[in-house]
């Protein structure tokens, strides 16, 4: 009996050297769930005091989420294992009282096998018996360890897995409704962009077309220019930097250049920007063209009239006057229904002159004589435009070679890149060195709009540029109106101002202000909305990639 208690004793005292390395194990495992639980609680804190950018907290959430969901996998194999455990559990019971039985039965023996060793007549044999015997009881000791901790192990990790099942229960709970808060704060958002009147959207839009943005790449609109390196007068000072024109859709005149420079041709670059379509080489030559200008005359001879790039483009063999020819001949087979309705001749449909323009443009449309996009059984809609500041936003996808991560990516390695209205700022201020740069408090004012516009909707109808007059005859409220209205949220000046972008599909998503000790964020749309109804002179934000420049 007192040998039986002494392998209880080791037992006891190998599970105190073990258990303590087994919870080790354990904290290990857990660590991930704690870094998960104190993230969440960083979260709600700032979903308490409001400090947070919508889109930011919800890509934060929702890798939360996906830890979470990650955790809920290694329980489900963590009680698969169990399960196997607990098949295999009457076996090693009954292998733990086989064992019991053997050491108990055996040990008892040692004494007596060691005095028929004393009084053996045959050393070497005796000896070789007593340390079988002994052998056997050390495996059998051996065992019976293994079998102990395999049962307690077994029974702590059945523990651990309610347990951890029970806190990722309350985890997903909690990231749902964190992520039920910023999703109702975004959609409370996109309702008050939706609010702004048909008034404030009209006035937006007259305010844009007064920029003569440029469609085309053969204009010689000014468009915007890059004041980064312009003194207004004043600093520090702060300006919005769009990325190409809006349009962005079809192809890219200035990046059809880049690509050609880098050595596409005509049938490489139209299957960039029109990859869904199939060239046709032999289309009717005959259609008859109809412009609203009272000109006639077949397709070809339209397409001769053509002036939207400019004749010095002949990299390659002329392959972006080429892919041009085509595009510029598919669209007007399409938006005429192959002849039948008539075609504008400005920028709004594109560029005709009554005088053809010769040059290396006529060869070009000589080179590609009944070329056609194809869609389906038609021609397709070529849409395109001079610049799309690096990305095609009708295909979603980045129209570069190289990385387009950030924003100096994007600068770096856009085949539109050397369009002159690739970055830049529109609008200006003649008194201020014909730029559009922003003094602080003046970026501060257009923040305070955005705000009290979300505190009281009513007040949006005093919201408009301060230096022109109401366009409906009311009362414009000031920078201190508007102050004084928003009270102590108001912002007295902007120190800093940070920019979120997707650079997947080439849209700012978000704006971070912060000055006065305090900071707020706005969605892109938000912000660029009330900017554009705000902001002085003609001063606007036109794509949807932004950012921002401070000096």
């Amino acid at each position: 009996m007192k040998r039986f208690f002494s392998i209880i004793f080791i037992c006891v005292i190998f599970l105190l050297i073990v258990t303590p390395l087994f919870v080790w194990g354990q904290e290990i495992g857990q660590m991930s769930e704690e870094q998960v639980k104190k993230a969440l609680e960083e979260s709600n804190k700032q979903l308490l005091d409001n400090t947070y950018n919508e889109q930011a907290m919800t890509k934060r959430l929702n890798d939360i989420k996906g830890r979470v969901t990650t955790l809920g996998q290694e329980i489900v194999v963590k009680e698969k294992e169990v399960e196997k455990g607990e098949e295999a559990l009457d076996y090693q019971n009954n292998l733990l009282n086989q064992r019991v039985n053997s050491y108990y039965k055996n040990s008892k023996k040692t004494p007596y096998n060691l005095m028929a060793v004393l009084f053996s007549g045959n050393l070497s044999d005796s000896l070789r018996d007593f340390f079988y015997q002994e052998s056997i009881v050390d495996r059998d000791k051996d065992t019976i360890i293994k079998v102990v901790m395999y049962i307690k192990n077994l029974e702590e990790i059945k523990i651990q897995l309610t347990q951890e099942k029970n806190l990722l229960s309350s985890l997903q709970v909690e990231v749902d409704r964190q992520l039920a808060v910023v999703q109702g704060e975004i959609s409370k958002i996109r309702q008050r962009i939706a609010q702004l009147s048909a008034r404030q959207q009209q006035l937006i839009a007259q305010k844009q077309a007064a920029l003569n943005i440029p469609r085309s790449a053969g204009t010689s609109v000014r468009g915007c220019s890059d004041d980064r390196n312009i003194d207004p007068g004043f600093s520090p000072r702060l300006a919005f930097f769009t990325f190409g024109a809006p349009h962005r859709n079809g192809l890219n005149q200035y990046g059809a250049w880049g690509r050609a420079k880098a050595g596409q041709n005509e049938e490489q670059i139209l299957s960039e920007y029109y990859p869904n379509m199939s060239l046709k080489k032999d289309y009717d030559q005959g259609v008859q063209i109809r412009t609203t200008t009272g000109w006639s005359g077949s397709i070809e001879d339209y397409v001769k009239r053509i002036y939207e790039v400019p004749d010095s483009w002949v990299d390659n063999n002329l392959a972006v006057l080429k892919a041009q020819a085509v595009a510029a001949r598919s669209y007007a087979l399409k938006v005429t229904d192959n002849g039948a309705k008539e075609i504008c001749t400005s920028e709004q449909c594109q560029v005709f002159k009554n005088d053809p323009k010769g040059g290396n443009w006529e060869q070009a449309v000589e080179a590609t004589k009944g070329w056609v996009m194809m869609d389906g059984g038609g021609p397709g809609f070529t849409q395109y435009a001079s610049t799309h500041g690096g990305f095609i936003l009708n295909l979603g996808k980045f129209d570069g070679n190289g990385g387009h991560g950030s924003f100096s990516e994007v600068q770096a390695n856009a085949y539109d890149k050397e369009s002159p209205w690739f970055y830049c700022d529109w609008g200006a201020r003649s008194q201020y060195s014909n730029t559009a740069w922003l003094r602080p408090s003046e970026v501060a004012d257009i923040v305070n709009v955005i705000l009290l516009a979300r505190k009281n909707p009513s007040a949006g109808e005093h919201l408009y540029q301060t230096d022109k007059p109401h366009p409906d005859g009311g009362e414009t409220w000031d920078q201190e109106r508007v102050k004084r209205e928003l009270g102590s949220e108001a912002f007295s000046n902007v120190t800093d101002v940070s920019v979120s972008s997707d650079f997947n599909s080439g849209k700012t998503t978000s704006i971070s202000v912060s000055g006065d000790g305090k900071s707020t964020s706005f969605g892109a749309d938000e912000f660029k909305n009330w900017f554009n109804l705000r902001a002085p002179a003609n001063i606007q934000i036109v794509g949807p990639l932004f950012n921002v420049e401070k000096r």
